[in-house]
């Protein structure tokens, strides 16, 4: 618990002031273009009032194409900049560090959303598209181009999404990604377009800018043996930060047979990591769950439910050792009280038994 608390230094940007990261949050509050709304505006800077060490946005999409949801926040267009800048400015005067997560949903966009769904090959289940050699140079550089936006808006660092079968993961499984060009076939050519964009953000961004990636391990047509191979990969590069690892339950004990008798997280926390700092997301909803993390070996530990249900989380936890996150469901009234917009709201009713049904 003591070591919750404390603030965690990154080896660039300033350090967080303790172990608390705010997960990345599908909330479908912005504006149609992408433009930050008042309603995130208000949601972000809540989880920043309420102690968070980093406030990271929502998955916001690098192109206009590549929008997963509708209300989704954007970072490809300058016209996104007022926005981003007020958010940033906000988030730094609570004293918490503020990151971008940089997204493409890839061949999860909805069609009806971005009419032209892309991907890395061919996809009959949704009529997505291989993207042509040339689009996928501008795929990264899009990301990029994305991860300067957000410093020029002021924010301390960036998030690249690598999760939950969007189009970065889709590129690293071999199920979905069939190429025979320089982004396919073998795992390192598989990744090779997050090492790029990697690459191309620390060489874009000013020396200190930071850069985290999040990675999941399974679902999606990902490999674990893969995914913890990308992972050592980038820790010993050092050219990111931190690496969140979102793991559905960060108890769990892996999916894969070859791997049973431990927990996913452990996978992890064994893998040699120099000053990149490790994090995990999965189920934290307790002051002994988030305690439990950083025990086990991570640097920090990663919110995602347990904050749309108290805004303050870290504070909770923090004075008190033995705080639990509400009891589901919840009103409406409670999620408006923490900051849900109306149309946040009715997202969170997608999530079985997370808001409790009106009486009639």
């Amino acid at each position: 618990m003591d070591k919750l608390a404390e603030p965690l230094a990154l080896a660039r940007g300033p350090a967080m002031k303790n172990r608390f990261m705010l997960a990345p949050l599908t909330n479908t509050q912005s504006h149609p273009d992408g433009r930050l709304s008042d309603e995130e505006f208000r949601w972000l800077t809540m989880r920043a009032e309420g102690g968070f060490g980093l406030t990271m946005t929502c998955a916001a999409h690098v192109q206009a194409g590549g929008q997963g949801f509708p209300g989704q926040l954007g970072v490809w267009d300058d016209r996104h900049l007022e926005g981003l800048t007020r958010l940033a400015a906000a988030i730094r005067a609570q004293d918490s560090v503020s990151s971008v997560q940089l997204h493409h949903a890839g061949i999860r966009s909805p069609k009806e959303i971005v009419g032209d769904v892309v991907g890395p090959s061919d996809d009959k289940d949704t009529g997505g598209r291989a993207l042509t050699t040339a689009e996928v140079e501008k795929l990264r550089d899009d990301f990029i181009a994305a991860a300067k936006r957000a410093e020029t808006a002021g924010f301390d660092g960036v998030e690249v999404h690598g999760a939950h079968g969007y189009i970065l993961a889709q590129f690293l499984s071999a199920e979905f990604n069939r190429r025979d060009d320089a982004y396919g076939g073998s795992l390192e050519n598989r990744a090779r377009l997050i090492f790029e964009i990697v690459n191309g953000i620390r060489a874009a961004c000013r020396p200190d800018f930071q850069l985290g990636i999040r990675l999941s391990p399974e679902r999606f047509g990902l490999k674990l043996a893969e995914i913890r191979d990308v992972a050592a990969e980038l820790l010993a590069d050092a050219k990111i930060d931190f690496l969140d690892m979102s793991l559905w339950d960060v108890k769990k004990e892996p999916v894969e047979e070859e791997f049973h008798g431990r927990s996913l997280m452990s996978v992890f926390t064994e893998l040699p990591r120099g000053q990149v700092r490790l994090g995990a997301a999965g189920k934290i909803a307790s002051a002994a769950d988030a305690a439990w993390v950083i025990e086990a070996g991570c640097d920090f530990a990663v919110i995602g439910r347990a904050a749309i249900l108290r805004h303050d989380f870290p504070r909770r936890v923090l004075a008190d050792p033995s705080y639990v996150s509400p009891p589901l469901p919840v009103t409406e009234q409670h999620l408006r009280d923490e900051g849900l917009s109306p149309a946040f709201v009715t997202y969170m009713r997608n999530w079985k038994g997370f808001v409790a049904e009106e009486a009639a």
